[in-house]
C-alpha cells in the first residue's frame, strides 16, 4: 500500500511546482517529495520485478542480407543464412524462427539433415555447426571449429551420417554428424589428382555422391579439375582438365552424365563413358558475332540440371549473360527442351534450387518450382505452368519495399479495425500469381489463447504507409496508404530547397492514429502534415490546404525591445474551406519581402479528386519556406478526435489546428509560451559582438563510413535546420551549464536498401560543447547537477533567438571525446566548429562568399567513436552558445490547466528540449453546431516544472492508479449514404479522472519522463509526489506508460541498451536489463513500446524484431511459437528393378561406416578440428524435457544411448571374430604347408 501524504518531519524541499527554475527538486530516486497533498490517495500497487522478463519473441521481414539457402524437401521447410550470422527458418502460415550464431560470423553454406529435425551451418569463421530443430527454439548440439583448413564447400548425402567438407587448400574432410567429430578418412588434393600435374587444383568447389553409386565422390575444383574418386578403393576412377573454371556440377539421374557451369558462361556435359572431353559445349546466351567468335559472357555461377518422367529435363542457371549488354538486370535462365526462358529479376540473385517430388538423387525428379534467393526478396517460380508464374509470398518480405523511416505500435486495437483495414486493402492485391498453394508449408502452428488484435504501423522513405497485423506473432500485410497522391508531382526545383527534399519529398516522419476514430495523422519530412478520416465508401473530394508560418527571420540590428513576448495568433475568423490562403504571421516576422518566397516545399492538388475506399486525405497542414529556405521540420505531434484538434512543434514554436473548422488557433513561439513565468534570464546582446552567419549541408550515404559515424549520433539530438544569426542573447562570461535543444523525430534511416550511392540530405543541428579543462565534448543534458539560474549575477542559460540559415549536422559532437586548445577569440571558434563539421562529414558553407573549410585531419587517439555516450564535464569554454528551445513532445487530455480549477478541461501539455513542462487550457463549446460555428480559445497559463533533459513523454493516471485514456470521437464513416434532413452529430468520449473516482477525492495524476528523470505530479495543486533519476550516465531514447498484467508501468529505452521498468506511481524501478549494448542508430529511432509488455525495432534495413518484456507472455511464448518439425514417414525409394539393379552397380551395399569409422579410418587430427559441445543445445533440450514428459523424454533418450553403445559392442565383436576367423585360416594354411618339410628346409 502506497500512501502520500503531507510530509511534515522538519525537512524542507522545494517542490517542482513551486521552484519553476529547479529542476534537480525532489528526494532520491522512487521516494516522496515534500510536496503536499489534498487528500489521502491509496493506490494498490501490484507490479513486482517478478511480473518482468525480457525475452525476443519473433523477426519479421526479408533476412537482411542473405548468403545462403537450403529445403527440407520431406519436411518443406526452407532455411536461409545470414552475413550477419543468422538464420531464419520458414514453413507454413505462422512457423518463422529466426536464429543467431553466437560468433556472428556469415553462414556459407547451410544442408538439412532430411527428416531428421536437423541443420547443418557452415561459416566464415571455418566452424560447424548442428542446430537441433526439434524445439520450438533451435539451438546449436554441437560445433566443429577447423584450425588449419578453411572451409569451401559442404555436402551431405540423403540418409548419411557422414558430412563431406572441401577446403581452400583443396582437401576433403569427413565429418561424422552424430559425433561431431573429424573421420581419419581424407582425400589429400595430392591424391585426388594425377602427379604429373605441377600445379594445384584449387579450392573444392563442388561435391557429390554419383546417384549410379554412393561409392563414388566427384569432386569440383576451382581451377576446372573435376576428379571421380572411388571410396572403397581410396583412388581416383578419372580425372577431367578444363580450360575454364567450375562453379557448380548437376548429375543426371542415372548417373551417367553430368553438367557443368563456368566462368566463361558455358556449359559442359559429360558423358561418363569418355571423360577426355565434353560431348557438348554451349553458350547459351552466347551469340556468334560476324567475325566468327563467341561474344564473351559473364559467368554461369550456379546450373541445376533436372529431369521429368513425361518430357524433355529442366537446366536451371543463373547468370550468363553476355557483358556488351549494360544495364541489364540479374536473369535466371530457364532451359526446357527447345524452349528457352529468361526471367529478369530486381535484384542480384545470391542462391536458388529446384524443389523435386523425390529427395532421392537416383530418381526422376520431377521439380514442380524453383526458390530463388534474391538479395532484397525472396520467390518461387511455378515450374508446372509454361509462363512460369510467381507464387504469392505468405511472408511479409517486403517490409522494406521503400525504407522504413518510422513505425508505430498498437496493442488491444478495437476488434473491428483489422477486418476492415483487410477488405478495404484486399481490393488493391497484384494479380498474376499462381493458382497453386504455397509449397513451403512445412511445420505446424496453432493460435494461442494469449492474443488479441495488435497492429504494427510503418512509414516509408517514398510516402507509403503500411498498417500490418501483428496479431498472435505473426505479420500480415492489412493495407498500404499513398500519401503522395495528395499532392502533385513535384517538379524540379531550384536552390537549397531543392537539394532537401528533391530525392524522397514525401518521406515519412511520424504518424499518429487514433485507432477507435480511425483518425490518421502522417508528418512528411518536407515539414508538411496530412490529416486523414477512413470511410468504406469513394467519394469525389477536394483536400483543404493549410499553410503556417513556423520560421522567423533574422536582423541585422536588435534592440532590446525585441525579447519582450509578442504571442502570434492568426486570424481564426473565416472559417471558409479555402483557407490555404491563409499565411499566419510569424514572431519576428513583419516585413512584407519574409512573404515573397513563402511557398510550400511541394504543392497539394486544388481539384476535385476521385479518391477510392479507405483513408482519404481531408487536410494537408504545410509549412512555409522563407527566402529559399526550408521550413525547419516539426518535431512532435499530437491529434484529438474528441477536441477536434491538431497540435505540432518544432525548434521554432507551437502551432495549434482546428481540423473541424479548417482553421489555425494559434501559432506561437517558444518563447512566447512562456509568458511572465520565463524560468531563463535572457541578456540582449553587444552591439560589437557580430558573427557572420554559416550553414551546413550533409548527405547521410549508404557508405560504412556514415553509418559508422550515424552510429555514434545523439539519438535525441536535433534533426532540424538551426538559425544562426546575431543572436542578442549572448553570455559575455563563461557559462556554467548549457541545455541544448533535443528531440527524437524519426528520420531516414542509414541502411543501404534502394542500392549503393543512395543519399538524402537531412536537416539536424549540431551541438558542439568543448570543455577546455577535459577536452571532453560536453552534452547539454548530462550536467549532473544541473544549475539553477541565479538572477542577473549569476549563472544564466542562454536561448537562441529565431534565425534564417538552417545549419544541419550529420552526427552529435557530443558522442566524440576531442583534444583542442580553447581559445576565446570568435575566429578560434569559427575553426573549432568547422573541424568538428568535418570530422562528421559536414561541408561549410558560407552565405556570403560561397567556400569550403579546409578539411582536418584526426587521428584515432584525438577521436573515439562511443555509441550514445555523454560525456559529464560541468565546465564549458567562453566560446558563443547558441541553444534553441524546440517542442519534444504534445499530449492532448482532461487536466487542470491552473491551480485553482475546480473541474477539469481540455488541455495542452507541451514539452520542450530544455526540460520545461507547459500547460495550456482551452475552452471548447460542447454542443456541436456551436463547435462547428464558435471559435476554440487557447491561452497558455505558463511553466509547470522542469526536468532534467528533454521531455519524452506525458501520461495521466486517475487516483486509484488507472491509466486515463484520451477522449475520442466514435467513428462514423463520413461518406455514408443517411437522411439529408437529419443533422449528424459527432459522438464522443469521455474518460474524466473525476468520473471514476468519487472515493478518493478530485484531481489526478500526470506522469512526466525526459531523457534523464520521471516524475509525478498530483493535479491541480501541480505538487511532485515522486521524483526518479532514470539514468545518469546516458539519456532515454523512448519512454511510453503501458498496461502489463493488468496494471501500469512506465518503459524506458535508453541510448545505453538497457530496457527498464518503473512501478506507477511511485516510480520504483522493476526492471533493469542491459538488452542492447551495441545500439545504433536505427534502433534508437525505431524503438516503440506498447501495451501488453511488447515493444518492437528495427534490427536491420529490412527486418523488424518484437521483444517483450512480460513474465507472463515468456511463460506462454512457447505454445506460441510454431513447430518446425513434424513426424512424417520418409518416403519409400522407387523399386529399380532386377536389371536396373543389377547393372545399375552396387550402391546399395555401400557401407560408410565400414570404411570412415574410426576402427577402420582411424581418428581425425585434433590439431585440425575441434570439437565444441553446444551449451545451449543441452539447455534448451533441458528446459523443454521438464515434467513428466521430459523423463520419459530422457529415459527415451537414455535407451536409445545404451541400445546405440550395444549395437557398437556387437559391431565390434562380430569384427573381432571375424579377425580371429581369420587368423584362425591362415595359421591353419601356415601348418599344413610347413607340415611335411624337414628341419633343414627352412
Amino acid at each position: 500500500m502506497k500512501k502520500f501524504r503531507k510530509v511534515l518531519d522538519g525537512l524542507t524541499t522545494s517542490s517542482p511546482g513551486g521552484t519553476i527554475g529547479s529542476p534537480s527538486c525532489g528526494s532520491a530516486a522512487g521516494t516522496p517529495t515534500s510536496a503536499p497533498t489534498p487528500k489521502e490517495i491509496d493506490i494498490q500497487e501490484t507490479l513486482v520485478s517478478e511480473n518482468f522478463q525480457l525475452c525476443k519473441t519473433v523477426r519479421h521481414g526479408f533476412p537482411y542480407q542473405p548468403t545462403s539457402l537450403a529445403y527440407d524437401p520431406v519436411q518443406k521447410i526452407l532455411a536461409i543464412g545470414c552475413r550477419t550470422g543468422g538464420i531464419r527458418i520458414l514453413g507454413g502460415p505462422g512457423v518463422d524462427s529466426y536464429c543467431q550464431h553466437e560468433s556472428g560470423a556469415a553462414v556459407l553454406q547451410l544442408q538439412f539433415l532430411i527428416n531428421e529435425g536437423a541443420l547443418v551451418t557452415a561459416c566464415a569463421d571455418d566452424t560447424l555447426h548442428l542446430w537441433n530443430l526439434r524445439q520450438r527454439r533451435p539451438a546449436v548440439l554441437h560445433s566443429l571449429k577447423f584450425n588449419r583448413e578453411r572451409i569451401t564447400f559442404c555436402h551431405l548425402p540423403f540418409q548419411s551420417k557422414w558430412l563431406y567438407v572441401g577446403t581452400e587448400r583443396g582437401n576433403t574432410h569427413i565429418v561424422n554428424i552424430e559425433s561431431f567429430v573429424l573421420s581419419g578418412y581424407v582425400i589429400m588434393w595430392n591424391k585426388a589428382i594425377e602427379l604429373s600435374t605441377k600445379t594445384h587444383p584449387g579450392p573444392v568447389v563442388h561435391l557429390s555422391d554419383s546417384p549410379k553409386d554412393e561409392g563414388k565422390l566427384l569432386i569440383g575444383f576451382e581451377s576446372g579439375t573435376i576428379v571421380q574418386w572411388d571410396l572403397r578403393g581410396k583412388k581416383a576412377d578419372f580425372r577431367i582438365y578444363y580450360d575454364e573454371a567450375i562453379h557448380s556440377v548437376g548429375w543426371h539421374h542415372e548417373g551417367k552424365q553430368f553438367m557443368c557451369s563456368h566462368s566463361d558462361g558455358s556449359l559442359s556435359m559429360w558423358n561418363l563413358r569418355n571423360t577426355t572431353k565434353p560431348f557438348q559445349v554451349t553458350y547459351p546466351h552466347g551469340k556468334i558475332q560476324k567475325d566468327g567468335r563467341k561474344e564473351s559472357c559473364k559467368p554461369i555461377l550456379k546450373v541445376e540440371y533436372k529431369t521429368t518422367r513425361n518430357s524433355e529435363p529442366f537446366v536451371i542457371f543463373s547468370g550468363g549473360l553476355s557483358y556488351d549488354k549494360a544495364g541489364r538486370r540479374p536473369t535466371l535462365t530457364i532451359m526446357h527442351g527447345k524452349a528457352i526462358t529468361v526471367l529478369e529479376m530486381d535484384y542480384p540473385i545470391v542462391e536458388f534450387m529446384a524443389l523435386c517430388e523425390t529427395p532421392y538423387n537416383n530418381e526422376v525428379q520431377e521439380p514442380y518450382a524453383v526458390v530463388v534467393l534474391l538479395e532484397k526478396d525472396l520467390i518461387v517460380v511455378d515450374l508446372t505452368q509454361s509462363n512460369f508464374p510467381v507464387f504469392e509470398n505468405p511472408y511479409p518480405m517486403d517490409i522494406h519495399e521503400s525504407p522504413v523511416t518510422c513505425t508505430a505500435y498498437f496493442a488491444d486495437c478495437p476488434p473491428d479495425i483489422i477486418p476492415i483495414l483487410y477488405s478495404i486493402g484486399a481490393k488493391h492485391k497484384k494479380t498474376g500469381y499462381s493458382q497453386k498453394e504455397w509449397p513451403v508449408a512445412g511445420g505446424t502452428w496453432t493460435l494461442g489463447s494469449h492474443t488479441y488484435p495488435e497492429i504494427i504501423v510503418t512509414g516509408h522513405a517514398d510516402g507509403s504507409i503500411k498498417f500490418w497485423d501483428a496479431s498472435a506473432i505473426t505479420l500480415q500485410m492489412l493495407y498500404k496508404l499513398k500519401t503522395s497522391k495528395a499532392f502533385e508531382k513535384p517538379k524540379p526545383a531550384e536552390g537549397r530547397a531543392a537539394e532537401l527534399v528533391e530525392e524522397d519529398p514525401f518521406a515519412v516522419q511520424m504518424v499518429s492514429w487514433c485507432p477507435q476514430s480511425r483518425i490518421f495523422c502522417v508528418v512528411g519530412i518536407s515539414a508538411h502534415i496530412i490529416l486523414y478520416r477512413f470511410s468504406k465508401y469513394d467519394a469525389n473530394t477536394q483536400i483543404v490546404s493549410l499553410e503556417v508560418r513556423l520560421q522567423c527571420e533574422a536582423e541585422d540590428v536588435i534592440s532590446p525591445s525585441d525579447n519582450e513576448n509578442n504571442p502570434c495568433f492568426s486570424e481564426s475568423g473565416s472559417h471558409s474551406p479555402q483557407t490555404h490562403q491563409q499565411h499566419p504571421a510569424s514572431p519576428g516576422s513583419g516585413t512584407p519581402e519574409g512573404n515573397k518566397d513563402s511557398i510550400p516545399c511541394i504543392k497539394v492538388k486544388d481539384r476535385m479528386v476521385r479518391v477510392p475506399p479507405g483513408y482519404q486525405a481531408e487536410l494537408v497542414i504545410q509549412l512555409l519556406s522563407v527566402d529559399g529556405e526550408p521550413p525547419q521540420q516539426i518535431t512532435s505531434l499530437d491529434i484529438n478526435s474528441a477536441y477536434g484538434l491538431l497540435a505540432f512543434g518544432n525548434c521554432n514554436g507551437l502551432a495549434v489546428v482546428d481540423y473541424l473548422q479548417k482553421t489555425i488557433l494559434l501559432c506561437m513561439s517558444t518563447l512566447d509560451l512562456y509568458g511572465a513565468a520565463d524560468p531563463y534570464q535572457r541578456l540582449t546582446r553587444s552591439p560589437r559582438r557580430n558573427r557572420q552567419s554559416t550553414s551546413g549541408l550533409t548527405e547521410l550515404s549508404d557508405n560504412q563510413q556514415s553509418i559508422d559515424m550515424e552510429r555514434s549520433k545523439s539519438p535525441t539530438s536535433v534533426h532540424y535546420p538551426t538559425s544562426l544569426h546575431n543572436d542578442p542573447r549572448i553570455l559575455p562570461e563563461p557559462v556554467a551549464s548549457l541545455r541544448a535543444s533535443h528531440c527524437s523525430p524519426v528520420f531516414y534511416l542509414l541502411d543501404n536498401v534502394k542500392g549503393p550511392g543512395r543519399k538524402l540530405s537531412l536537416p539536424t543541428d549540431l551541438k558542439t560543447d568543448l570543455d577546455h579543462v577535459n577536452g571532453h565534448c560536453t552534452s547539454p543534458t548530462s550536467q549532473p547537477k544541473p544549475r539553477v539560474p541565479m538572477g542577473p549575477e549569476g549563472p544564466r542559460l542562454t536561448r537562441r533567438g529565431p534565425g534564417r540559415p538552417p545549419f544541419r549536422k550529420a552526427q552529435s559532437a557530443a558522442c566524440m571525446e576531442i583534444s583542442l586548445p580553447v581559445s576565446h577569440t570568435e575566429v578560434g571558434y569559427a575553426s573549432r566548429r568547422a573541424m568538428l563539421q568535418q570530422f562528421h562529414g559536414v561541408t561549410m558553407y558560407s552565405h556570403d562568399e560561397h567556400h569550403t573549410t579546409a578539411p582536418f585531419c584526426w587521428s584515432d587517439r584525438e577521436s573515439r567513436e562511443n555509441s550514445f555516450s555523454r560525456s559529464r564535464s560541468s565546465s564549458v569554454s567562453s566560446i558563443d552558445r547558441d541553444t534553441k528551445e524546440a517542442i519534444t513532445t504534445l499530449q492532448f487530455g482532461e487536466s487542470y490547466g491552473r491551480k485553482g480549477d475546480a473541474l477539469p478541461t481540455p488541455c495542452l501539455w507541451v514539452g520542450t528540449s530544455l526540460g520545461v513542462v507547459l500547460l495550456i487550457p482551452m475552452s471548447i463549446p460542447t454542443d456541436h453546431e456551436e463547435r462547428m460555428e464558435e471559435t476554440v480559445t487557447i491561452g497558455p497559463s505558463g511553466t509547470v516544472l522542469m526536468l532534467k533533459g528533454s521531455v519524452l513523454h506525458f501520461s495521466f493516471l486517475d487516483c486509484l492508479g488507472a491509466l486515463i485514456q484520451s477522449p475520442h470521437e466514435v467513428w462514423r464513416d463520413p461518406n455514408a449514404s443517411e437522411d439529408p434532413d437529419r443533422v449528424r452529430k459527432r459522438k464522443l468520449v469521455h474518460f474524466s479522472a473525476s468520473s471514476s473516482q468519487d472515493n478518493c477525492g478530485e484531481g489526478h495524476l500526470a506522469v512526466v519522463c525526459s531523457e534523464k528523470q520521471a516524475k509525478v505530479l498530483l493535479m491541480p495543486s501541480q505538487s511532485c509526489l515522486f521524483v526518479h533519476n532514470i539514468t545518469e550516465s546516458s539519456f532515454v531514447l523512448q519512454a511510453d506508460v503501458v498496461s502489463v498484467s493488468n496494471s501500469v508501468c512506465l518503459a524506458c529505452f535508453c541510448a545505453n541498451g538497457h530496457v527498464m521498468t518503473l512501478s506507477l506511481p511511485s516510480l520504483r524501478p522493476l526492471m533493469d536489463v542491459n538488452y542492447l549494448p551495441l545500439t545504433d542508430m536505427r534502433i534508437a529511432r525505431t524503438f516503440c513500446f506498447t501495451n501488453g509488455g511488447q515493444a518492437l525495432y528495427l534490427s536491420s534495413p529490412t527486418e523488424i524484431q518484437r521483444i517483450t518484456y512480460s513474465q507472463e507472455m515468456c511463460d506462454n511464448l512457447q505454445e506460441m511459437l510454431g513447430e518446425l518439425f513434424t513426424p512424417i514417414e520418409t518416403p519409400e525409394a522407387q523399386n529399380r528393378g532386377f536389371l536396373k539393379g543389377f547393372f545399375g552397380g552396387n550402391s546399395h551395399n555401400f557401407d560408410r561406416e565400414e570404411l570412415f569409422g574410426e576402427a577402420a579410418a582411424g581418428k581425425g587430427s585434433r590439431s585440425l578440428a575441434q570439437h565444441i559441445p553446444g551449451q545451449a543445445g543441452m539447455e534448451g533440450m533441458k528446459v523443454a524435457a521438464s515434467g513428466v514428459v521430459g523423463d520419459l523424454a530422457r529415459a527415451r533418450i537414455a535407451l536409445d544411448e545404451r541400445g546405440q553403445r550395444l549395437g557398437e559392442l556387437e559391431d565390434r565383436t562380430a569384427l573381432m571374430m571375424t579377425s580371429a576367423e581369420t587368423f584362425s585360416k591362415h595359421a591353419h594354411e601356415l601348418m599344413l604347408k610347413c607340415k611335411d618339410k624337414k628341419w633343414y628346409q627352412f
